[in-house]
């Protein structure tokens, strides 16, 4: 047999390596960017709230942020009144913008979308999450795609500010993800299992168009605290991400779903998280999954070598292992909890 397809291809390391059980974070955790409804939150918000917490005492989380206001006001409300409101202490709910209102308002939807966040925190809401359809996807009232640093929407950064509120912001995907899926695309199984994943140019903006306007957002925008999720949207170019930290002090990223791409870079992706110990969020993007949160601590806490990043066989976002980092507990600690702490209690 020369040849098989890669579908039915499942290489079994033949390497001996040390693998270490991490089940317990060595600080307490905030999860500073994950969900509770489906799809990735796995449908928490159907369950009893009761349930919930004890998996997250299970996983020693003890706040975690849920970013399904994002999706639209009707689940912010749902979360509110039906998770935060049973467990105040242990939950934060983000809010968000509805998009389809440009075309209605026209160029007075930053306004809008600002006193719409406003109320929002009014009903409880913690910050602010803008999900990557903006970037991509969302136009104006002229059928023109609106530019991320397009200067109609400072009023709503800056409310944000003004409110000592973050914004979550989700840009751009994996940069595979822009790239022709042919041959030599790294994430080609799981762009064919998902074509609409893919966000060729045209007619999407090509990413580093997209990377070079977020910039340009968080650079005008001092005063409001950005986080740019997935470790601020380049995580296979930490250099480009680190230069954004030095450029921005109100720039944070967290790690949610990339360990994928810090762990194949551990030497950099190491020294990435020595300098900007004080810039870094943990998160998962996965629900509440012990197991997930089990991989996250491994990777963070030992040095362990070529380990699957996920659950099944052949691991979801590429096919590589990756390697711990294992960071000291100055850095761990910051990392899983102190620097979500100073960015959440600033209201």
């Amino acid at each position: 047999m020369n040849d098989i397809p890669l579908s039915v291809f499942r290489p079994v390391p033949r390497l001996v390596v040390k693998s270490t059980t991490v089940t317990r974070a060595k600080f307490p955790v905030i999860d500073a960017h994950n969900h509770l409804a489906e799809p990735f939150g796995g449908g928490w918000d159907q369950r009893p709230i009761a349930a919930l917490l004890d998996r997250l005492d299970e996983a020693g989380v003890r706040l975690y942020v849920d970013l399904d206001g994002g999706w639209g006001e009707d689940l912010l409300h749902r979360h509110l009144d039906g998770i935060k409101a049973h467990a105040p202490e242990r939950f934060r709910i983000f809010g968000g913008v509805d998009w389809s209102k440009w075309a209605e308002l026209g160029d007075g939807f930053g306004q809008w979308a600002a006193d719409r966040f406003r109320q929002q925190v009014a009903r409880g809401a913690d910050g602010l999450k803008i999900w990557k359809p903006f970037g991509l996807h969302v136009r104006d009232q002229h059928g023109v795609l609106v530019a991320i640093d397009d200067p109609r929407l400072d009023p709503l950064w800056a409310t944000a500010g003004e409110l000592n509120l973050p914004v979550m912001i989700h840009v751009a995907d994996p940069v595979a993800f822009f790239d022709p899926l042919d041959a030599t695309n790294e994430r080609f199984e799981e762009l064919n299992a998902h074509p609409d994943w893919q966000f060729p140019s045209p007619p999407f903006p090509p990413f580093m168009k997209i990377m070079t306007d977020f910039h340009s957002l968080v650079a005008r925008h001092p005063q409001t605290t950005f986080i740019g999720a997935h470790v601020g949207c380049y995580s296979e170019n930490l250099g480009w991400v680190g230069q954004m930290l030095d450029d921005c002090p109100n720039f944070y990223v967290d790690i949610s779903a990339r360990i994928s791409e810090l762990g194949r870079q551990p030497y950099t992706a190491r020294r990435f998280f020595l300098r900007y110990a004080d810039r870094i969020l943990f998160g998962i993007d996965a629900g509440a999954d012990l197991d997930t949160y089990h991989i996250y601590y491994r990777f963070l806490e030992t040095d362990d070598e070529y380990f699957n990043y996920g659950a099944g066989a052949i691991p979801g976002q590429g096919r590589w292992q990756i390697c711990g980092l294992s960071l000291p507990d100055e850095v761990l600690e910051k990392v899983y909890f102190r620097n979500a702490e100073r960015l959440l209690a600033r209201r």
